[in-house]
């Protein structure tokens, strides 16, 4: 059952709830507290609001231990809430909405480049027929054309996680989320992902949500930034980024760019 034109379903009661026109997703009043293994009370996320827009892309930063992945990880339905709603704009199908990267590629060692990427569409019983070309689309687009048939053993850790991107948008969802995705690698590597993943957003138009701890990374790839205070996290800032598309290795030469990195690192 789809949501009534105009409004959306919460995820988490069911209840229908208004969202702006271009939210994807409303984080509302988001609490998150867990007790730990010595039973103390531990509160990782307090009074989360936030709207995800539909189209965009949107860095999560803050102190380690601040919560965010685990805000992350309440947008993909993976954890609870202590209280608080997640809203989209409409019904999700279960699986196949979301897209997730982890920091660590996390590829089975026995199935092949093209074969770890169809992992989703083949769970949710998508036809090769529909799921090939795309898979193929997306393996070009991070130059991964000719390692199709390459095991993870064959790739560079680079090549890795970008086989781990096309995985998670192989299924074509609503919203690709992204937990400190390029954080193991090297600066080199990290940067050729960047464009990587700026070219795949060109192409696809997805609605991208990434968590860092590199203020250079969040300037260069966003289009808002989140800053969440340290522990319990709570939203301190959200800015626009005051950088033109598309970007490139001039845009790290504008002058707007460190004037932004410098105030971002003065907020964390």
């Amino acid at each position: 059952m789809s949501a009534p034109t105009g409004s959306s379903v919460d995820n988490q009661t069911g209840t229908a709830a208004a969202v702006p026109a271009g939210t994807l997703l409303r984080i509302s009043g988001i609490n998150k507290e867990y007790r730990s293994e010595r039973g103390k009370v531990v509160h990782a996320l307090h009074d989360v609001s936030l709207d995800v827009r539909q189209g965009e892309i949107l860095a999560i930063i803050g102190a380690s231990g601040c919560g965010k992945s685990t805000l992350l990880r309440i947008m993909a339905g993976l954890d609870t809430v202590t209280s608080g709603r997640t809203i989209w704009s409409r019904q999700p199908t279960p699986g196949r909405d979301i897209g997730y990267v982890f920091q660590e590629s996390v590829l089975l060692p026995w199935r092949t480049v093209f074969r770890n990427a169809a992992i989703a569409p083949e769970t949710l019983k998508i036809p090769r027929q529909q799921y090939e070309p795309r898979v193929r689309e997306l393996l070009s687009l991070v130059g991964l054309t000719d390692f199709a048939d390459a095991l993870p053993r064959e790739l560079s850790g680079g090549m890795r996680q970008r086989t781990s991107i096309v995985r998670a948008l192989a299924h074509d969802p609503a919203l690709l989320l992204m937990d400190e995705p390029f954080g193991a690698l090297d600066q080199i590597t990290r940067e050729k992902l960047h464009d990587d993943l700026l070219r795949i957003w060109t192409a696809t138009g997805k609605t991208i949500v990434f968590v860092t701890h590199s203020v250079d990374e969040a300037a260069y790839l966003a289009d808002r930034v989140v800053v969440l205070s340290p522990h319990p996290g709570r939203v301190r800032a959200v800015h626009d980024v005051p950088l033109p598309r598309p970007r490139n290795a001039e845009t790290k030469l504008d002058p707007r760019f460190a004037e932004f990195q410098a105030m971002l690192r003065g907020e964390l």
